[in-house]
């Protein structure tokens, strides 16, 4: 088996994955538990979503666009079997707030925007104030995706596990409550 293969053939875990961090999310009111830090973290689904249905030729994609309380389609769309193949995510973790869009079949970042911690007016234009507002800007980008992966791998630990028909049957009744 190739490398195409093996991601077409896995791309289900991404979307699996994404549609459990929405449940999660919405589960305790926007709160995620980052169960390898012990921290809890508001991680919010927004403004656009999305999803896939079927295989190669007869690949349907449906977007659905709204603020949060407007994801009802999201949520339709998954009771119809459409997978969410991308989605807007709001993170905030301690002081500090992201914006990204998370791509399912690879775990792809996009449009990161990470929250600004220097003032640049402050700190000047001289090469050691910009390696400093790149490294902190770099901080924030592995800060992000440390947070995504930690959740990325207690979704593993829960869908390998014994735990993972109890977990599936209240994420799809999450889905169907809709």
């Amino acid at each position: 088996m190739d490398l195409v293969d093996l991601i077409v053939e896995k791309r289900f875990l991404g979307q699996e994955f994404l549609s459990w961090l929405w449940y999660k999310s919405e589960e305790r009111g926007g709160t995620v538990l980052v169960e390898e830090s012990g921290e809890d973290i508001q991680l919010i689904f927004e403004k656009h979503m999305l999803l896939e249905y079927g295989e190669g030729e007869s690949l349907e994609k449906v977007v659905c666009q709204g603020l949060q309380s407007e994801l009802k389609e999201a949520r339709t769309g998954l009771r119809q079997g459409k997978k969410l193949e991308q989605a807007r995510i709001h993170m905030v973790r301690g002081e500090y707030e992201w914006h990204m869009t998370i791509k399912a079949s690879l775990l792809e970042f996009r449009s990161v925007k990470v929250p600004k911690t220097l003032d640049s007016a402050d700190e000047g234009d001289d090469d050691e104030a910009v390696e400093g507002r790149l490294l902190d800007r770099i901080g924030m980008l592995e800060t992000a995706y440390k947070t995504i992966d930690q959740l990325l791998l207690q979704f593993i630990k829960i869908r390998i596990s014994s735990q993972w028909p109890e977990e599936l049957s209240r994420l799809s009744a999450w889905i169907h409550k809709g």
